[in-house]
């Protein structure tokens, strides 16, 4: 084992993806409930995480970035995501931050609005 490689762990990679926003929202993945689970093996990191909505039109963008974000983090190889739909994400997933910030009480299942900070135009491109 190399003693100068850098020690993986699902924290420090965790904290790595608050970087990467939804940028339809505005706000970063982590603390609005979108990963899962993050699982470690010889530098190999393995993303399970979710969209707030199946066909989520920033879905390419978000999994982009995650790739790009853990990357650059000393000693990862490669990165693997797998979306998954089940659970379904829903506000509960979010953090008391997440919530606070978009005003979502703890006791409300689905926000009345999420109004986004900033909104990006993400162009659709059809595959002949």
């Amino acid at each position: 084992m190399d003693e100068t490689a850098p020690l993986l762990t699902e924290t420090t990679l965790r904290d790595a993806l608050r970087d990467v926003l939804d940028p339809e929202l505005g706000y970063n993945i982590v603390d609005l409930g979108l990963v899962y689970g993050i699982g470690i093996e010889g530098g190999l990191v393995d993303v399970t995480m979710t969209m707030t909505t199946p066909g989520c039109p920033a879905q390419d963008y978000i999994l982009g970035g995650v790739e790009r974000r853990l990357t650059d983090e000393p000693g990862v190889k490669g990165v693997f995501v797998t979306v998954v739909w089940t659970p379904e994400w829903s506000p509960r997933r979010m953090s008391p931050d997440a919530k606070a910030y978009f005003r979502i009480r703890e006791d409300q299942e689905r926000p009345r609005s999420m109004i986004p900070v900033a909104r990006f135009h993400l162009p659709c491109v059809s595959v002949p």
